[in-house]
């Protein structure tokens, strides 16, 4: 029998990384327009969050402000939000994809698994070969866990 993962592993990014925080630290990080606008994003660009309504069928609406001034609007809803555990988002603006966000507490440090799975393979190729998101994806998380270190030292 086929697994799941064997059926969409051609459209799909994941990335885990063990984060040197406090699972309430790294939920704030994600849920606060004010944290998240300050490490989304790939290098070299900025955020504006423009509005987050963490809840499921809430909208959260951004604008990544690229190097070369280039302005993506991006736009999703909130599909799950379980606190201190997951967060889903369908991100409605192309490249169609759904996000699943989850956090896991290990001792004072937060296992976070960050999912994305794209509508088709076509789609997803497309996204990493003119967006680099898989690089971008990368970039994500490093900001992160740099902001997360910053905010520890608080």
């Amino acid at each position: 029998m086929e697994s799941k993962k064997s059926k969409t592993q051609d459209r799909e990014l994941l990335i885990t990384r063990q984060l040197d925080a406090p699972i309430e630290l790294v939920w704030e990080a994600w849920t606060n327009p004010k944290h998240i606008a300050s490490w989304w994003g790939p290098n070299g660009f900025t955020t504006t969050i423009t509005k987050m309504d963490l809840r499921p069928g809430g909208e959260w609406d951004l604008v990544m402000h690229g190097p070369d001034g280039t302005d993506y609007i991006n736009k999703s809803i909130f599909r799950e939000v379980i606190l201190h555990k997951k967060i889903v988002y369908e991100h409605v603006t192309g490249p169609k994809f759904i996000a699943t966000i989850s956090f896991e507490q290990q001792g004072d440090q937060t296992c976070t698994t960050w999912h994305m799975l794209f509508e088709t393979a076509e789609e997803f190729i497309r996204t990493v070969k003119t967006f680099k998101a898989d690089e971008g994806l990368k970039q994500n998380v490093e900001k992160l866990s740099k902001y997360l270190a910053g905010m520890r030292t608080k």
